[in-house]
């Protein structure tokens, strides 16, 4: 995420960190270098000539170019006018004062709407709500079998109607369906098209008419730039939006959409989605978007979804198998499922400050994937003792694995180190690492 930008604006800033004194020429010349970087992270241009006129007028002034440390005094205030463009703080979803809250969701097709419905849907059942989707979307086929789909997999609710193709009388059905059943939050997916047209807007006027929704979310593909930016601003001109969720941001290394559709609609980012897995929708915290802009890394977010990943209980579990010594192959395998549900590797990485500069580390996560299906192919006993692998098992759980001899004995010499490392932990419940303790 943001890989592009965050490289120029890196290059750019450690030029005036690196400097004792600093002119107004300097602040030039990096405010020039600034505004080439965020055109061609496809930044609106306006956005962008405001932007850095904001940034220059509080970089020349005097108390910044006399100070001791004036370098790390501008990478503050870009800091600040990043946050500033991107909302300064996060904006949360209106909840109605009489359940259920309607939510609508609104999007051309190919955005990723269908999918972002059932993973809100899945971030308030998590929160202790009871969610409902609508399948109002009855002009793509398979809309309503897919969202079904999605429904099942997060034990989610769908109403759909098969017998009408109004999307109106399925909503208003379904709000009465919520109604009774008690459901508090009602999600309407809603009907897009290639492009905006006459017939997509009249439809979606009439939903929102009849249905009063608190709030209607834009679904845009962070991936598509500035045509994300101005989609949003024709939907809000014409049907009135409450705010936007960003779909793809995982693959968008120039942030333009991210960096423009608040300044330009005036409509706050309220989610992200970072991956295509049900639980990868992050609320959107500008202050943090900014410092992964600036390379500064994203711990706080780190740290959420480590914590949504890792059950406590199970945890204690884990840690007490730890100092007992017992820690075993099936361990390490429910592990690595954890860490990698928390997201793209690369993207976790991304959130450590100083990591994301560093060239030579990368990241195969195709490795995991080999480590899974080694384990998967020992038996019972050879997953609880390792000391039973001769080798003809191995030779068995290579073939078994799709893998190579070689890569079984990689595995099981790495969990045999990581045994020896989590040894010198016994009788030390307070060092573990803090993997091991979340």
């Amino acid at each position: 995420m943001f890989e592009s930008i965050t490289e120029k604006l890196d290059a750019v800033l450690k030029k005036i960190k690196g400097r004792g004194l600093l002119k107004e020429e300097d602040i030039e010349a990096a405010m020039k270098e600034i505004r080439l970087a965020l055109l061609e992270a496809d930044v609106n241009f306006k956005v962008v000539k405001d932007l850095v006129e904001r940034i220059k007028a509080k970089a020349v002034g005097k108390e910044v170019l006399e100070s001791l440390t004036p370098g790390q005094q501008v990478v503050k205030i870009v800091n600040d006018e990043l946050c500033d463009v991107l909302g300064r703080t996060a904006s949360r979803i209106s909840l109605a004062p009489n359940p259920p809250t309607v939510i609508m969701m609104i999007g051309l097709q190919g955005s990723g709407k269908t999918t972002t419905a059932a993973k809100l849907a899945r971030y308030f059942k998590k929160e202790g709500r009871r969610p409902l989707l609508v399948a109002c979307d009855l002009q793509r086929p398979a809309a309503i079998d897919q969202l079904v789909a999605l429904g099942r997999q997060i034990d989610v609710g769908v109403y759909a109607a098969r017998d009408t193709k109004n999307p109106v009388t399925v909503a208003r059905a379904a709000l009465a369906k919520a109604k009774t059943d008690a459901h508090d939050i009602v999600i309407i997916d809603t009907a897009g098209r290639l492009h905006i047209d006459e017939s997509l807007m009249t439809e979606l006027k009439g939903v929102k008419e009849d249905v009063g929704p608190k709030e209607t979310l834009l679904v845009a593909d962070s991936m598509t730039g500035q045509d994300a930016v101005t989609i949003a601003k024709h939907f809000n001109d014409q049907i009135g939006i409450d705010g936007v969720i960003l779909t793809k941001m995982d693959g968008d290394a120039r942030g333009g959409a991210a960096l423009s559709i608040r300044a330009v609609t005036q409509k706050p980012i309220k989610f992200i989605g970072v991956g295509e897995k049900i639980e990868m929708l992050e609320p959107f915290h500008p202050d943090r978007i900014a410092s992964r802009i600036l390379g500064m890394g994203d711990v706080l977010s780190l740290i959420e979804q480590a914590q949504q990943s890792f059950d406590q209980k199970e945890a204690e579990t884990l840690q007490k198998r730890i100092l007992e010594d017992s820690f075993t192959f099936d361990d390490l395998r429910e592990q690595l499922k954890k860490v990698r549900s928390m997201g793209s590797l690369e993207s976790l990485l991304g959130m450590i400050p100083g990591l994301n500069k560093m060239k030579n580390v990368t990241v195969d996560e195709r490795e995991f994937v080999k480590v899974e299906a080694i384990i998967n192919s020992m038996t019972r006993r050879e997953r609880s003792n390792h000391n039973v692998l001769n080798g003809s098992r191995r030779k068995r759980i290579a073939a078994g694995s799709g893998t190579t001899v070689a890569d079984v004995n990689r595995v099981i010499k790495q969990y045999v180190e990581l045994r020896k490392m989590l040894k010198m932990f016994k009788g030390k419940k307070n060092k573990l690492p803090r993997f091991f303790s979340f």
